[in-house]
């Protein structure tokens, strides 16, 4: 089987149970960027973090294969192959903030996206996440989505966020503060 069908070539795609819409859709952005996400994160992993990042990246990253699966299958479509987020999902997410926020000191100032390469790619990753979450926000003001991809991506940020303050102070790197200049 070729890589290519030259389905799209008309500027449409399927979404999952056949409809074709334009490959500018909100809902083909919406995962497209979460499929971006998914991207940075394997560069993120291909950076050699610790060990226990590198496992929760990997798992995060099958996680987003299903977020990305289950925006491109309408709601109403409901059959055994459906991947939803669920709400096992976020509390996967949320139990990973606590512990890696346990770890890192109370921050009173805002801080930049600097330090080690890995750190500053999992903050590049958080904003991309961010993206990510506005774009499926608009898109569940338009179409009926499940809500928990929003609640996941808005939990995934802040998980991004403690892991790189965490890695920075793993590796004795200081936070740069933002100063008003």
């Amino acid at each position: 089987m070729k890589i290519y069908t030259k389905t799209g070539d008309d500027g449409t795609t399927s979404l999952y149970g056949g409809k074709r819409v334009a490959k500018s859709n909100l809902r083909i952005d919406a995962y497209g960027t979460v499929d971006e996400l998914n991207s940075v994160l394997g560069i993120c992993r291909s950076l050699e973090p610790p060990k226990k990042v590198d496992i929760i990246l990997k798992r995060i990253q099958n996680q987003l294969f299903n977020l990305g699966a289950d925006l491109a299958t309408p709601i109403s479509k409901k059959d055994s192959l459906n991947f939803r987020i669920n709400s096992d999902d976020i509390k996967f997410l949320e139990i990973s903030i606590d512990k890696y926020d346990a770890e890192n000191k109370p921050l009173k100032k805002f801080i930049l996206p600097a330090g080690s390469i890995v750190s500053t790619y999992l903050h590049f990753a958080r904003t991309v996440c961010r993206r990510a979450e506005r774009l499926v926000v608009k898109l569940a003001g338009k179409e009926t989505i499940n809500k928990n991809t929003i609640v996941y991506l808005n939990r995934l940020s802040d998980l991004l966020f403690v892991m790189a303050r965490w890695v920075n102070k793993k590796n004795k790197i200081r936070e740069i503060f933002w100063e008003i200049i």
